[in-house]
């Protein structure tokens, strides 16, 4: 077979001369496209490869958190008030979870099982395959979590965490509060001194593949530091008996609530804050408010009788009135501004110590009639009325204490007695201390005090003596809170009854009874406020309701203590107590 021969000299295109520059030019531009890839990789490996780095970062590397064990919460004598414990976290990848084999669906099973999950909201959880991180369940006792990775499920992890735990639980819930999922305080000291009980959470920064499982570690670790413990004034022991003892009180007397404040006469330190309805720290599905109101601090109303000592102690340290003035109170009414101001019975002629013994409403008035509504209203505020309380607790109201400029000469009468203005049970505990520390109101504190509080002083030390007495009269024989008195030890304080207000009036059937006062009384150490909120069983008057609260929680309180008694016999038993009305 003959080839065929080509002569390329007969192609038109062949023949044509090519120009050499054009040659020149396309090696030139590869060239130069060479250059700018190189200049171009090292602009991005090189001189500026933060970007990317950081880019591929975002995508692998990341910062776990190591997080610090929350610090304790103790009461006094170092008891355990609350204390967290390790709680794993289950979480899971749904794509890596092989639930088409059998052997994997029975240890999803089990999985279910020991979270206490429904199977239904379990598999929900995982329905979505595509997912590269869920929750399971946050926080589950380490028993449980240690025989969840026993079953060594791919796709099924845990993250170390911690959870919190409150020994003493519904007792001393309004004092600790507790932390959310997060360890966060939502309330009680927990949510005050969350910043110091917290800590600070370490780091560790680590690659992962793209399944998100820790391939290695990368850079230095950083420690996490744990939280402070915080050491409060409470006795455990003394808030558990108090809780107790309101928790049947209000039980008994059928009442919608009640609380007891128990403050250190001495120190101005907080022994017991309860409120009965409660709830378990730690166990707080179907919560409602009714059970979470702190209501020693959150609840105002207009204090009643327990006024009275601060209106004649006010007088007598103006020098308008002495213990032995004669005050006229017949006959148990008086009018005023078109009101009729009355007593539960016409008691006649009273010394100032029987206006208090007897809690003579129109005693009281006249004796407020004698000085200015400046100089009640400064009393008032030096006492902490019209102020929030300063301690370091959540929750704290001012009250109501309105300017003195603005009083009509009713509304300063009705104050002599408790009306007008409005407080907390704990800002009528605290005004206390000025009778109990001689004259001088002292701080308050819900963390241990080791230093001796420095008061200011309202009353003379002579004055203070004189309402103690006074007090002492009015939980004695003849007086309105005789079942506040305890077995060998003096006490003394002032009961209180009120129709509950309803809008902008008074409720006929629904009632706030409560009792304060001190003992030892020639030298107190505590101070104790009772409040029971609607009475509903008929025995609504603070001497009855409030007052045996008062006598149990001093009693029991003052031998936790080991005051030595300063009685030699029993107090007079009462079958039937006597109380005002308003």
């Amino acid at each position: 077979m003959s080839r065929r021969s080509v002569r390329y000299t007969t192609s038109p295109l062949l023949a044509s001369k090519t120009p050499v520059w054009r040659s020149k030019f396309i090696v030139a531009g590869i060239a130069f496209g060479f250059v700018v890839l190189a200049g171009r990789a090292a602009y991005v490996q090189v001189f500026n490869n933060s970007f990317f780095q950081r880019q591929g970062e975002v995508r692998f590397a990341r910062t776990l958190e190591l997080p610090a064990n929350r610090g304790r919460i103790l009461d006094r004598n170092g008891l355990i008030l609350a204390s967290s414990v390790v709680a794993p976290s289950i979480w899971a990848i749904p794509e890596d979870i092989e639930r088409d084999d059998p052997e994997v669906r029975a240890k999803l099973k089990q999985v279910a099982k020991l979270l206490e999950m429904p199977q239904k909201d379990f598999d929900k959880k995982l329905e979505d395959e595509d997912k590269t991180f869920v929750w399971i369940k946050r926080q589950v006792d380490e028993p449980i979590a240690k025989q969840i990775a026993a079953l060594n499920l791919k796709g099924i992890y845990q993250r170390k965490e911690y959870k919190r735990q409150y020994p003493e639980g519904e007792a001393a819930a309004h004092v600790v509060g507790f932390t959310n999922v997060e360890d966060n305080g939502q309330e009680g000291i927990e949510l005050s001194f969350n910043k110091d009980l917290a800590g600070k959470a370490g780091s560790r920064r680590v690659i992962k593949d793209r399944l998100g499982r820790v391939v290695e570690g990368v850079g230095e670790q950083v420690p996490p530091v744990d939280g402070k413990d915080i050491q409060l004034s409470v006795d455990s022991k003394v808030q558990f008996f108090a809780y107790q003892k309101l928790r049947d009180a209000v039980t008994a007397r059928r009442a919608k609530a009640g609380s007891v404040v128990v403050l250190d006469a001495v120190t101005g330190e907080v022994l017991a804050l309860a409120n009965y309805p409660s709830y378990v720290p730690d166990k707080r599905q179907n919560l409602t408010g009714e059970q979470l109101r702190n209501r020693a601090l959150t609840d105002t109303f207009e204090p009643g009788s327990t006024m009275k000592p601060i209106t004649v102690a006010m007088a007598l340290e103006a020098g308008r009135v002495k213990p032995s003035t004669l005050i006229e109170t017949s006959p148990g009414r008086f009018q005023l501004g078109g009101f009729t101001i009355s007593d539960t019975h016409n008691y006649g002629t009273l010394t100032v110590e029987g206006v208090i013994q007897k809690s003579s409403n129109v005693g009281a008035l006249k004796i407020a009639q004698k000085m200015t509504p400046h100089e009640m209203w400064d009393t008032y505020t030096a006492l902490g009325y019209g102020q929030k309380p300063q301690i370091q607790f959540p929750g704290a109201v001012t009250g109501r204490l309105r300017p003195w400029k603005t009083w009509k000469p009713v509304e300063q009468a009705t104050m002599a007695y408790g009306y007008g203005l409005s407080a907390s049970l704990f800002q009528m505990a605290h005004s206390y201390t000025a009778f109990a520390h001689d004259g001088a109101i002292i701080p308050v504190t819900i963390l241990k005090n080791t230093e001796s509080p420095v008061g200011v002083r309202v009353f003379s030390p002579s004055n203070a003596l004189a309402v103690r007495k006074m007090l002492q009269m009015a939980a004695g024989p003849g007086g309105t809170g005789t079942r506040a008195q305890t077995i060998g030890y003096s006490v003394g304080g002032k009961s209180g009854t009120a129709h509950k207000q309803v809008g902008k009036g008074y409720a006929s059937n629904k009632y706030r009874a409560w009792f304060t006062g001190m003992a030892p009384i020639e030298k107190p150490r505590i101070i104790v406020g009772v409040m029971i909120d609607e009475p509903s069983d008929g025995q609504y008057f603070g001497g009855v309701a409030a007052a045996p609260v008062f006598s149990e929680v001093v009693q029991q309180t003052l031998r936790m203590m080991n005051v030595p008694p300063d009685l030699a016999v029993k107090p007079l038993v009462v079958t039937q107590g006597v109380d005002e009305s308003f």
